[in-house]
Order: C-alpha cells, then structure tokens, then sequence
C-alpha cells in the first residue's frame, strides 16, 4: 500500500449532484393523464382504499346510523376521496369514491330503493374536477422540473468550460515551463477521444503527463456494477478493493475524493484519489483510482485540474453518442450544434418543451462587412450557431433552447437595434434576411439540417 501523504483539504468539486432521474410513465397516452405518474401503484392503490375506509369507520363511530353522513349537513365521507384525487389524480379518486360506494351497499343490504343519487352524483362531480385540477399541476410541475434539469446540466457545462478556460489562460506560463504540455494542448487531445481502451489508455497517459500522477487505474461502471477489470491502467496500480471506503465514498457522493477525507474519518484507504466520470446527465461512467502521485502533486490545484479534464472528457462521450448520427449524415455540422439540438429534440418529444433555430441569412454585401462573425458574436449565452457558407450566400444557425417565436422575435429585434446603431439601416437594407425555424415544426433534427443546408445552397 503507498504511503498516504498529507495535503492540504481539496474544495469541494465543482460537479453538482446528479438532478433524480425522472420516473417512467405513461407520457401521452390518455390513461397517463389520469394516473399519478411516478407513484408506486401498490401504494396508490393502498391509499386508495385505506382513506375511504378510515372515513367509512370514523363516521360508524360518530355516527351509527349514517356512517357515510348522507343524511348530514355536509357529506364529511367525500372528503377522503376528495383527498386522494388531489394527491393522485381522478383516477385513483374514483377508485376512492367506488370503496364509498360498495361502504353504501354493505350497510344497505336490500335496501337498493333508497339509494341516494344526487348524493353520490354530486360527490363524483366533485372528485373528477378535483382530479382534473391535480392533473394539470402535476402535469405542470413535472414539466418546470424538465425544464429545470436541463438548466441545471447547462450551468454545470458552463461552470466546467469557466474554470478551464480560467485555468488554461490564467497559468499558460506556468504550465508551459513546469509541465511538458500545456493546458490547450490537453483540452485539444480530449477533444478527440472517444470511448474506446486505447483512448481511455490515452485519458490517463495524459492525466499522468499533466498532473505527474504515477500508478492509477480506471474502471468502467455499467448498470451501476463496478467492473474489477480495469479499462486502462498506468504504473503497477494495486488490486481493486470494492469494499474500499475512499471508493465507496466517491461512489456514494459522485465527487472526487482523496485520502485526507478518510484519514480525517480514521479510515484505512489504499488509494490517494477516488475520482467519478459522470456524464451529462449525471451518472457514473467510470471511476479513476490513484494509488500513487508525488507528494507535492497531491494538493487543492492538481485535484482540481483532475476532476475538471475527467469532466470535459465524459461531456465529450457524451456529444459524441448523441451527435453521432447527425454528423454522420451531415459532416459539416459542428458537433457542438448536432449533440444540442438532438438533445433538445429528444426534450421537446418528451415534454413539448419548444425550441427555436433562426437562420440568418446574408448575401454577398452582407458577407464584404464581415457580418456573418460580427453576429456570431450576438447570440445568447446558452446558444448554439452554425455557420454555413455557401457559393452565394451565408448562412448563421442559431439554435435558441427553451425558445419560441416571441424569443426568435426579440432576438432579431436586438440585430436591427444593432446594425441601425452600426450603420443607421435595417436589416433587410444590409442583406440580412431572418427566418424562422421552429423545432417543434421541423420534422426532426435532420430534416432541420437539411432545410439549414438548402438555404445555404440554393
């Protein structure tokens, strides 16, 4: 086992927690909006009847002679399935109402006459638009939480791309004296790597190269299974402990960790750094264990500097699996601009959040200004463009997440402010002609690209 070296506390990793993957249901059948999606059926169907049934009991103890309290002011029993429909939708209400009313007809045995109509009418009324109400929030809610992870996954992309640039310009001196390469050079090669042994064997020669890391290992997750194989391996890593609680933690946590962490726990650990690959959406993809590095490598930067390429690498895996088929059928897509708009396609089937692409197009005026890199310049932090040149005209895609029609509008409105206040025209007087392109409407990503590419070259 190495020697555990002391180092100073590393900073909480940048990594954020993995946002809870959304539950399965039955989106756009008719069944899956009256059904709670994400709730355990048995436990649906449990309450579903236990309410009622408590309602049943408390009203045979207040009152023997109308439990249900037809008879009554106010019908307190409909209150049970009143409750469930909110919870649950009017389904599961009106499974609540139907244990009110086998309660009716076992008290009421042969009594069949008496049955009160408008008293279970106007009770069934109610729990249906208590239902459709809960419905719609619900269905609500869990598009704003959609809405909301795919924000969250955005500022960590964001937060990952800060801090490397911040490290990449910030040390460039640095790193090219006391490191054999620097760190444009790293993030180049990452770039380029895929999911394959030799560009995982890659990944570590370079972490080995950049951070001076000796012996590590890196093993793949798959279906939560941590293989005891590993992918790649540098130096004579030690044998894989899965019952290690330096791993565990990682694990457990999906941030980096390292030894200081289990010896402030008084725990035994055989390796320095435990370090996660979590993709895009959040999930272990693999796991980097180092069991030896020099001592003054083991401090707040070098950790850093690992967590942060080990990111930009499985952000890349990521690009690459959805991209891929686009970039295949179109070569000249950035792969940037095809892994987005497959993504926020795949969104908007899901959950018919709205996505824009304007495409600005410029003719060869236009082009003589410069202004095609003038409003590439323009666009909106979390876009993504295209430029698409083509024999007699330029063509700009700018694909807008979360956009609709007034956000391509007011986006345009900005470019005519900006080249009135520029050259004192419009935009159509410049050679600037918008057009709008609604995902939704587009007929799928590469249908999208190919109206892209017909513009450009027609």
């Amino acid at each position: 086992m190495p020697p555990n070296a002391r180092a100073p506390e590393a900073p909480a990793t940048e990594d954020t927690a993995p946002s809870p993957a959304r539950k399965p249901g039955f989106a756009g059948a008719p069944l899956g909006k009256l059904t709670a999606v994400g709730d355990r059926p048995l436990l649906v169907a449990l309450e579903s009847l236990a309410v009622p049934c408590i309602a049943v009991a408390l009203g045979w103890v207040v009152s023997p002679q109308d439990p249900l309290g037809v008879q009554a002011d106010f019908h307190w029993s409909w209150l049970a399935p009143i409750i469930v429909a909110l919870r649950y939708g009017p389904l599961a209400g009106l499974g609540a109402a139907a244990v009110l009313l086998l309660a009716w007809m076992a008290l009421n045995l042969g009594q069949m006459e008496q049955f009160p109509q408008i008293f279970f009418l106007g009770g069934l009324i109610t729990v249906m638009l208590v239902g459709e109400f809960s419905s719609l929030w619900r269905a609500r809610t869990r598009r704003a939480e959609v809405v909301q992870h795919y924000l969250d996954q955005r500022l960590e992309h964001l937060i990952r791309q800060y801090y490397l640039l911040r490290l990449s310009h910030d040390r460039l001196e640095q790193e090219l004296i006391g490191r054999p390469m620097s760190m444009r050079d790293a993030l180049k090669t990452l770039r380029g790597l895929g999911d394959a042994h030799e560009d995982a064997q890659t990944l570590l020669r370079l972490l080995a190269q950049y951070c001076q890391i000796s012996s590590a290992a890196l093993h793949q997750v798959r279906a939560d299974t941590l293989e005891t194989t590993a992918v790649a391996s540098i130096g004579s890593p030690v044998a894989l402990d899965a019952k290690d609680p330096l791993l565990l933690q990682a694990l457990e946590t999906r941030t980096l960790c390292h030894v200081v962490q289990a010896t402030v726990r008084q725990e035994s650990t055989r390796y320095l750094v435990a370090a996660p690959l979590l993709d895009i959406g959040g999930d272990v993809h693999a796991i980097l264990l180092i069991d030896d590095l020099p001592f003054f490598s083991l401090q707040d930067e070098s950790l850093q500097t690992i967590n942060l390429l080990l990111g930009y690498y499985t952000d890349g895996l990521s690009t690459q699996a959805l991209a891929a088929p686009l970039i295949q059928e179109v070569p000249q897509c950035p792969p940037e601009f095809a892994f987005e708009l497959q993504r926020l396609w795949r969104m908007h089937q899901s959950t018919q959040v709205p996505s824009m692409v304007v495409a600005l197009e410029f003719n060869q005026a236009a082009m003589a200004k410069d202004l095609p890199q003038q409003f590439s310049r323009l666009k909106r932090l979390m876009d993504e463009s295209w430029a698409i040149a083509g024999e007699t005209r330029h063509i700009l895609a700018v694909l807008m997440p979360l956009g609709e029609a007034s956000t391509a509008e007011g986006f345009i409105a900005r470019l005519e402010e900006w080249i009135d206040r520029k050259e004192g025209t419009t935009l159509a007087q410049a050679g600037i002609y918008p057009h709008q392109l609604p995902l939704a409407d587009s007929g799928g990503p590469s249908a999208l690209l190919n109206k892209l590419q017909q513009l450009a070259h027609a």
